[in-house]
């Protein structure tokens, strides 16, 4: 299932190299940024282990359904992975038998870098007495961000974002020139795109932030702030908000003119809106008040 990676032609490599020779280490870290794929890899590196000849279990891996793998993820407003939720998987991994079709069994951790002290240590102890088959697969956006002794007990290998026109590709759902635009909006991050296609927050924040910057060029304060007043409540969804003006933004500075947004020789506005963006981001990441972060950020895009 590694082929059905976009890009990353040396990394695919190296992986098929080590499951084929049986020199995978049962610890594997996948870094990549959000967006780029590293869960997928994760997901095609297990159906590969746990499946080498294929079929529809590789193919329920993929789809995070096979009942030999069990994941964990941060939860909650921390966004931690709870120490009970790595018990809980230890006993499931060592007490349950392993069905006949399976190689082994694999333990995802989406977002390792949400591992606190105590979760980590309980994972520790799994690690260094691993059951027979068993393979642990993580993921971090860095490898920075994951606590040291959990990253020195990995192989660590770095899932990249893959070209635009990968990227595009990578949607053959869209027409072309669809495709092509989101894949340079995104960066070559194809989960990303994913996301902007299939999940109503992250498409809902899109169509908002390209209002924004219709407001930002037009200097309509009134329709900004009816806008944002929306995200009041919203702390996740106005977090998303600026990330998706920054790089509405960054695109336009990029390829003036991309979507008309902006006028193309119009450099100033959208880098301003973009700096103010990630201001307001930085705030509420602070804990700053919400409501002012977004009032602020209104004011400051149309200059009212």
């Amino acid at each position: 299932m590694l082929e059905r990676l976009f890009g990353n032609d040396a990394l695919k490599r190296d992986l098929a190299a080590a499951l084929q020779s049986g020199r995978l280490a049962h610890s594997i870290l996948l870094i990549g940024e959000p967006g780029c794929g590293a869960g997928f890899a994760a997901r095609c590196l297990a159906a590969d282990y746990l499946y080498p000849a294929g079929g529809p279990h590789a193919e329920a891996v993929l789809r995070g359904e096979d009942t030999e793998c069990i994941t964990l993820r941060g939860e909650g407003a921390s966004g931690q992975i709870k120490v009970d939720k790595v018990r809980d998987a230890r006993n499931e991994i060592q007490r349950s038998a392993l069905s006949t079709n399976a190689a082994g069994r694999v333990l995802f951790i989406y977002g390792a870098q949400n591992l606190n002290v105590s979760s980590a240590n309980a994972m520790l102890k799994l690690m260094e007495e691993p059951p027979e088959g068993a393979m642990f697969l993580l993921t971090a956006a860095s490898a920075a961000t994951v606590l040291p002794t959990i990253r020195s007990r990995c192989a660590a290998y770095t899932v990249a974002p893959v070209t635009p026109a990968e990227c595009a590709a990578a949607l053959p759902e869209l027409p072309r020139h669809k495709a092509e635009e989101l894949a340079f909006l995104y960066e070559g991050h194809i989960g990303t795109c994913r996301k902007a296609l299939g999940e109503e927050k992250h498409k809902a924040t899109l169509a908002a932030a390209k209002q924004l910057c219709g407001c930002a060029a037009r200097q309509d304060g009134y329709l900004a702030l009816s806008t944002l007043a929306k995200y009041e409540k919203d702390r996740e969804g106005a977090l998303l908000l600026f990330w998706q003006l920054t790089q509405l933004c960054s695109a336009c500075l990029r390829r003036p003119g991309f979507w008309e947004l902006f006028a193309p020789d119009d450099a100033a506005r959208p880098a301003k809106v973009s700096l103010a963006a990630a201001d307001a981001r930085k705030a509420v990441l602070a804990n700053g008040n919400l409501r002012l972060a977004l009032t602020v950020l209104g004011a400051e895009i149309t200059g009212t």
